[in-house]
């Protein structure tokens, strides 16, 4: 009997997969177990296998398709088996690919309408021109009739060509006499200075294919934009203890430390200080988290991901700098799995890798709060009266309102503050 594969549901929030990569062609057999695709869902791409034996009768949706779940993705059964019912089954399911094609309908459709439009316009522009061209003809008689000259001077700059616009007049109310036209100098004309727009050639449009981890991005921070009441605080910290904390570190660990290591270290200690910032809003209460699990966004091709440190408070540096970089390895692999984005009570994102100096982020929901971390600047700083170079850094911690009051996350962020301006602190 046929069996039909269907899309699973390989993560929580997910309600579609596209085909990644199929591992399997029609007529191949496979066993129970067999990975027969690779599924990208709004957060990894995830292997599909197959739960009962056969021969692959007919595969329904090509590599890059979407599929909704449930959807029928491929036919398995005994060879020569009739499917059509199945084919059917599927294809209501499925839909008949009207999609694709209105998409291309879609495209031609805004072609045709591209170039009706420059057809429409067209005429208009060549009347346009001609009405100028006229003008520009005829246009010396109009315009010098409108201008104060005796007849004697008309008639003179008639003879030779001169438009009466181009002559400054001395007589009465500036009127062009004689002596004005037998002593202009062409080289002095005001010429009008028109400058031809080069014929600039159109070029096409590119539509990009959305994935589905955009997709989860997209929906996820609108629904936290605009249901979540954001506000927004900066502190500036002085960064050379932490430099100098680090290069001892450095010099002495198996494991380099980044300074985003010790901003999600210090974070984290500061967490623990300040649970209203560990919390997360469930509708009619307000959970505050007992452990501390600190989300660390990684910047890949399709979006971000947050790969999330358990217990973050209570790891080493050392073994912060390890799992982070293991993590966002994976995620640039697109190899993380749905547990390891899970959990987080807390979210960093550092974009000082790239000079941003200050920014704000956008809340990754369930968390109360995220810190957007700037870049290390150099800035003249007073000491003891003096003024003196310093190194400076900006973090901005969006809240959400309605779990944090402006106090709250000023309170946590002094605490941060004092942890990253005395690294010592860290270690009590």
């Amino acid at each position: 009997m046929a069996i039909k594969i269907e899309m699973p549901k390989l993560s929580d929030t997910m309600e579609e997969g596209v085909i990644a990569k199929w591992n399997i062609s029609e007529g191949d057999k496979v066993e129970s177990g067999d990975v027969i695709a690779e599924v990208e869902t709004d957060k990894a791409t995830m292997e599909v296998e197959a739960f009962d034996p056969g021969t692959v009768l007919k595969i329904l949706v090509d590599e890059g398709d979407a599929v909704p779940l449930g959807g029928i993705m491929a036919i398995v059964g005994e060879e020569g088996e009739d499917i059509s019912d199945l084919l059917k089954e599927a294809e209501s399911a499925n839909g008949s690919g009207s999609a694709s094609d209105d998409k291309e309908d879609d495209k031609s459709e805004k072609k045709e309408k591209k170039s009706s439009d420059k057809k429409e316009f067209d005429p208009i522009l060549e009347d346009v021109d001609s009405k100028e061209d006229k003008k520009e003809k005829s246009g010396q008689a109009d315009d010098d009739g409108r201008i104060k000259a005796s007849p004697l001077a008309r008639k003179m700059a008639e003879e030779k060509g001169i438009k009466l616009s181009d002559v400054d007049g001395s007589g009465p109310d500036g009127r062009i006499i004689k002596r004005d036209i037998e002593s202009y100098e062409p080289s002095a004309a005001k010429e009008e200075s028109v400058v031809q727009a080069p014929d600039f050639a159109s070029e096409e449009d590119e539509e990009i294919k959305i994935s589905q981890m955009r997709k989860a991005i997209a929906r996820r921070l609108s629904e936290s934009k605009f249901n979540n009441p954001h506000f927004y605080e900066t502190i500036d910290i002085d960064m050379e203890k932490a430099i100098e904390a680090r290069s001892a570190l450095n010099e002495i660990s198996d494991v380099k430390i980044s300074f985003n290591d010790i901003v999600v270290k210090a974070s984290a200690m500061a967490l623990r200080k300040h649970p209203e910032i560990n919390s997360s809003w469930l509708g009619d209460t307000i959970r505050k988290h007992g452990d501390v699990n600190v989300a660390v966004a990684v910047a890949i091709d399709e979006g971000l991901m947050t790969p999330v440190l358990n217990h973050t408070d209570k790891k080493t540096l050392q073994q912060i700098s390890s799992e982070t970089r293991e993590l966002a390895g994976l995620a640039r692999d697109r190899k993380l799995q749905p547990e390891q984005m899970e959990g987080s009570t807390f979210t960093i994102s550092n974009l000082g890798m790239f000079g941003i100096e200050e920014f704000t982020a956008i809340i990754n929901p369930p968390n109360a709060c995220i810190l957007a971390v700037g870049a290390i600047r150099d800035v003249p700083v007073v000491k003891d009266g003096q003024v003196v170079p310093g190194k400076r850094m900006k973090v901005t911690l969006s809240s959400d309102h309605r779990i944090v009051d402006g106090a709250k996350a000023a309170q946590f962020l002094n605490t941060l503050r004092t942890m990253m301006e005395n690294p010592l602190a860290m270690m009590l």
